[in-house]
């Protein structure tokens, strides 16, 4: 391995870059607030599951006004089925921050106080949108740089982070940081993978030194994961006069606050049980969610607040959690073709 030249390497990069790149639609603009929407989606999701709703909200939402003055329980609908809801409620709130100004700052230190917006968030809207010189690193970047240095820690720690990404820092091209940063995301994206690195065809593999030790399949060191938890969870459906019972999630939920879901027997005081029609696995980080799907009965006692009878017609329509919308299908009852922003699931 030879130590790394700041001039050779951002040449490299940048070469192969610009000759391997895939056409994504938020790569042919450097409007900020385009920008903006696809990092926030493409948090902990998939390009492939991304491309469909972030084509969709840009043609709904284009703009930061846009946003603002759709409701959180519409943006919420459109956004069901993308995960991690926290997201589409941050995008609102940055929206309605930036559109009571007036327009979205160049300002790093405004664009990092947007809700729901990090460092690594941050360098890449102003990078890619601005021109600003800071390296942006996420999980990807994490990885590549492991790499290059044959790190001997897990980079996800603190203190290795912060040293890999002053390494990224040091070596970001200043006339085109934009282009850097999401080259090195590229990068990592189709070549650095994590569990089959495709060496052969790295552009700055001269100056990696996992790979010139044979250590590539061994870095990035991980931590032990935690172990997973099983959740039993008894969904049931009930059916009245062409509607079915649903559950509001609670505004102070730590998970789908806003949602609609499937209610549980226990949330239901009189509930009967006629019979189960469906299993099936449902996992939220290292949650596994074990959902029983049956058939049930309401029972002649008043209903809480928080349940309430909706028609199958206007089902598409709102918020519906993932789990409740599986089951709603598997039960027959769910028309996924009705509105395609359902379709996918992460």
């Amino acid at each position: 391995m030879s130590e790394i030249s700041p001039a050779k390497f951002r040449r490299a990069l940048l070469g192969w870059y610009d000759r391997n790149r895939r056409d994504l639609p938020w790569r042919r603009t450097t409007d900020p607030w385009a920008i903006h929407v696809s990092e926030i989606m493409l948090q902990q999701t998939r390009v492939a599951a991304v491309l469909p709703y972030y084509e969709r909200f840009m043609a709904r939402y284009p703009t930061p006004d846009a946003w603002a003055q759709a409701s959180e329980s519409e943006i919420l609908a459109c956004w069901a089925g993308l995960g991690y809801y926290s997201r589409a409620r941050n995008l609102r709130k940055a929206a309605e921050r930036i559109a009571l100004g007036g327009e979205y700052s160049r300002d790093y230190a405004d664009i990092r106080a947007l809700p729901g917006v990090g460092d690594y968030t941050a360098a890449a809207i102003g990078s890619i949108a601005f021109g600003h010189g800071r390296a942006a690193v996420d999980g990807n970047v994490l990885r590549v740089f492991a790499r290059i240095t044959a790190e001997k820690a897990d980079p996800r720690g603190g203190a290795v982070r912060e040293r890999l990404t002053q390494t990224a820092q040091a070596l970001i091209d200043r006339t085109r940081p934009g282009d850097f940063n999401q080259a090195l995301m590229e990068l990592g994206a189709t070549v650095c993978l994590p569990r089959n690195p495709q060496c052969a065809a790295c552009p700055v593999s001269h100056w990696c030194e996992a790979h010139a030790l044979g250590l590539q399949h061994r870095v990035p060191v991980k931590s032990p994961k935690r172990p997973s938890v099983d959740v039993v969870r008894r969904l049931l459906v009930i059916r009245r006069n062409g509607a079915v019972l649903l559950r509001r999630v609670a505004a102070d939920s730590r998970r789908l606050a806003g949602f609609w879901d499937l209610p549980e027997p226990e949330q239901i005081p009189g509930a009967r049980i006629q019979k189960k029609v469906a299993e099936f696995r449902h996992t939220i980080v290292n949650t596994i969610h074990r959902c029983h799907v049956s058939l049930a009965s309401a029972g002649r006692r008043a209903l809480p607040p928080e349940l309430r009878w909706t028609p199958l017609t206007e089902i598409a329509s709102l918020p519906l959690s993932t789990m409740a919308r599986k089951a709603l299908a598997l039960a027959g009852l769910a028309n996924k073709e009705r509105n395609p922003a359902h379709s996918a699931h992460v």
